[in-house]
């Protein structure tokens, strides 16, 4: 948006006009950078989202998956490597997403 006003003869106020020009674009340089971060900050909680559901599928999963496996040794250890994998990848995200101390 441009706005040019010019008022001949009256300095002080063109000079106040384009100080609230320059507020404007101030103000609109901000609300961009303000529309910015809110588009970074909604798509981290969606991936939030995501990974927290995705552990509650895992974690309320555990129960069954061991009754299934029953006593079969074989069947037991898969379910070892496949819980080790899926904790390691889920501790693996925690740290990359939590901030330094």
């Amino acid at each position: 948006m441009d706005v040019h006003i010019y008022l001949h003869g009256d300095d002080d106020v063109n000079h106040k006009l384009d100080r609230i020009l320059k507020q404007l674009g101030a103000i609109q340089a901000l609300e961009t950078l303000m529309a910015d971060e809110l588009a970074t900050l909604t798509t981290q909680v969606s991936a939030n989202t995501d990974a927290e559901n995705a552990a509650l599928v895992l974690i309320n999963g555990i129960a069954a998956r061991i009754a299934a496996a029953g006593t079969d040794p074989a069947k037991l250890q898969a379910l070892t490597d496949s819980l080790k994998t899926s904790g390691d990848a889920l501790a693996a995200a925690v740290i990359a997403n939590t901030p330094a101390a």
